[in-house]
């Protein structure tokens, strides 16, 4: 009787120990898994897909970031396999960067190219501006910018970049971005992105 119960112990202690090792190369597997797929965003060169109109003399650039580069850029040291969670949470979101430059690079913000106070123009900026962005998607619906991020450089770069979110979008829909331009009174911009920017 005594034997049998060693017997279970030593039987249930070694399937605790095949348990864990499954686990744990289960873990190592996703997280190589996890690394290589960041390593291949790396090497996508995403920041080549931009596109760049020119009207008149400014140049308006944007360009689709991958939402798992801020998440990496934000917590370099966080575990990837909890990054990649967060990714799965937030994958229907899209981040457009946005760059406004004058080819002489002079500032943009002064009153010249504005018609506004230069103080009143940073608000348009980093407020109103939001509503003069939309996105469409393949099935012609309109997405509407939920949130706006303007970069202040303080007149060190000749340009001037926002980024812009957008909400509730199928990660593998392509989009073309919208521009009613109101503050430099330049008209409507449209910039289609033909591809999905990341395939995980």
């Amino acid at each position: 009787m005594k034997s049998m119960k060693v017997f279970n112990i030593y039987t249930s202690f070694v399937m605790l120990i095949i348990f864990i090792s499954c686990k744990n190369d289960n873990d190592i597997k996703s997280d190589s898994e996890i690394r290589h797929r960041y390593y291949n965003l790396e090497k996508q060169g995403w920041k080549s897909k931009m596109h760049i109109q020119k009207v008149d003399n400014i140049d308006f650039t944007a360009t689709e970031v991958p939402i798992i580069y801020y998440l990496l850029k934000d917590s370099p040291n966080q575990d990837l396999i909890a990054t990649d969670s967060i990714y799965e949470q937030n994958k229907r979101e899209r981040v457009i960067e946005f760059v406004f430059q004058d080819e002489s690079e002079e500032d943009l913000l002064e009153d010249k190219f504005t018609n506004l106070d230069y103080q009143k123009a940073v608000e348009y900026m980093s407020f109103t501006i939001q509503k003069d962005f939309s996105v469409i998607t393949s099935k012609n619906d309109t997405i509407q910018c939920s949130g706006v991020m303007f970069e202040r450089n303080f007149k060190i770069a000749p340009y001037h970049k926002l980024l812009l979110f957008f909400s509730d979008i199928n990660p593998n829909d392509k989009i073309q971005l919208i521009y009613q331009d109101k503050l430099f009174k330049k008209g409507t911009l449209k910039f289609r992105f033909k591809e999905p920017i990341l395939k995980l």
